[in-house]
């Protein structure tokens, strides 16, 4: 132990040096009034605090299931002891590969739509242990070869190894939303509580697991039962409170399965905190959702009233918060709603997102961009981050063909599209003849 600690110092040398965030900081030494003082930073952000009870979740499972491990190896799988370690790294092992899964899965953004498909997975796998194996097992003391061996043997070790690797799409995106969410002269602190959480969870999972057993007569298997339920309940709770994380999941599985979709200086030119607008040419009907997929930051969407009232969408839409608008002729109350809706979304220091065009084009050519966007700016200064979306002309939801066409269209599914961004204009230099000419430059030749 003592070997891998000198070497985890030494190793950890090697990490790139960061400055402070908060040099003039003073902590109090205090711990009861210094840990109340973090655990309202975790609760300033909705989404932050959400989060947080997201990982002490995971915290309270992953304590719950491998402390019933040990008695579990040896009393339902029938095994001897080396068996609890197999049934330890599959779980452990498991979580590591779904955490290194979530890179390629979320092109290496913070993708929170990956966090109900990791709920749904655990809750699914936990649940399947208790009907893997109900009851005890008829045999004694096997070795890892023989329980290999034996029925049924495969369906437990696969529940153990996918619980581990739905933890592992769950957690580690809500990590990187805490980290991507919270000030950098607060986020310390806010992991500082989360911390506080995660061991009051763990201290409960055990003390419940006790109870459980001993008190209400569960047996191992019904505790696994019950720490699936109680997934299921408590991932519905957080979601209908912060409902970004389905939309975000929806988005981010409809995106992979229409398209294959290739980034290009979203991560470098998309600001990470702070109000921006951005602009991009309008495609199609999918073009909102695919680029919410893309960017880790929230955005509200200025989108034509008639798209935002698309069946199914619209509650993506909706959820969003995007913002409908409709023309000065057709109705100039809803116009300067929206208007006046943008302007406070920017003042709140959010993404706001706008297709210039005002329509979806009818020939796969970037029609001239409105005046709007400097309406906008003039009211609000902010800067404004050009975008291109490629190949969307030839994929399914654009206007190239009739609806029919586009259904007789199989080359069209899961086509090649690509989103770029160009570096942020300041908001005196961004007209609609500037905006344009760049989104153009941006885009190329490829519709």
């Amino acid at each position: 132990m003592v070997t891998l600690a000198i070497s985890g110092y030494l190793v950890s040398r090697a990490i790139p040096r960061a400055p402070a965030a908060a040099p003039d900081l003073r902590i109090s030494w205090i711990p009861i009034a210094e840990s109340l003082g973090v655990m309202r930073l975790v609760r300033k952000q909705r989404a932050v605090r959400n989060a947080v009870l997201g990982i002490s979740w995971f915290w309270f499972m992953g304590t719950a299931l491998t402390a019933q491990l040990p008695n579990y190896a040896q009393l339902y799988l029938g095994g001897a002891e080396n068996l609890y370690l197999l049934a330890l790294a599959l779980f452990s092992v498991g979580t590591g590969l779904g955490s290194l899964a979530c890179e390629k899965l979320s092109a290496r953004t913070v993708e929170i739509g990956l966090v109900p498909l990791g709920a749904l997975g655990m809750t699914a796998f936990c649940i399947d242990l208790y009907f893997a194996r109900p009851g005890e097992a008829a045999a004694a003391g096997l070795s890892v070869a023989q329980f290999v061996a034996q029925p049924g043997s495969w369906r437990i070790m696969i529940d153990l190894a996918l619980v581990g690797v739905f933890a592992g799409f769950y957690v580690v995106p809500l990590f990187a939303l805490i980290q991507s969410r919270t000030p950098k002269d607060e986020l310390s602190r806010v992991i500082a509580g989360l911390n506080i959480q995660n061991a009051v969870f763990i201290v409960a999972a055990a003390v419940l697991g006790i109870v459980a057993q001993q008190v209400l007569g569960f047996s191992i298997p019904e505790v696994f039962l019950a720490v699936g339920v109680l997934t299921a309940i408590v991932t519905a709770i957080i979601f209908s409170i912060v409902p970004e994380f389905f939309m975000r999941f929806l988005s981010w599985l409809l995106t992979r399965l229409l398209y294959r979709v290739e980034l290009h200086g979203i991560e470098a030119n998309v600001p990470d905190e702070g109000p921006a607008l951005l602009v991009c040419n309008h495609v199609s009907y999918m073009d909102a959702l695919l680029i919410a997929g893309q960017v880790p930051r929230p955005i509200r969407f200025v989108m034509d009233h008639r798209i935002f009232s698309i069946p199914v969408l619209s509650w993506i839409f909706r959820t969003a918060k995007a913002i409908p608008i409709a023309g000065a002729r057709e109705d100039p109350v809803l116009m300067q709603r929206a208007f006046d809706a943008i302007d406070q979304a920017l003042a709140d220091g959010e993404l706001v997102a706008i297709f210039p065009e005002g329509a979806l084009t009818r020939d796969g050519e970037i029609a001239p961009f409105r005046s709007g966007v400097e309406k906008i700016l003039a009211r609000r200064a902010v800067p404004v981050v050009p975008m291109a979306l490629r190949g969307m002309w030839s994929s399914m939801w654009s206007r190239r063909d009739s609806r029919l066409g586009r259904l007789r269209l199989p080359r069209r599914f899961r086509a090649r599209v690509e989103l770029a961004a160009a570096p942020p204009l300041a908001a005196g230099a961004a007209t609609a003849a500037t905006l344009e000419a760049t989104v153009r430059t941006l885009r190329g030749t490829q519709a």
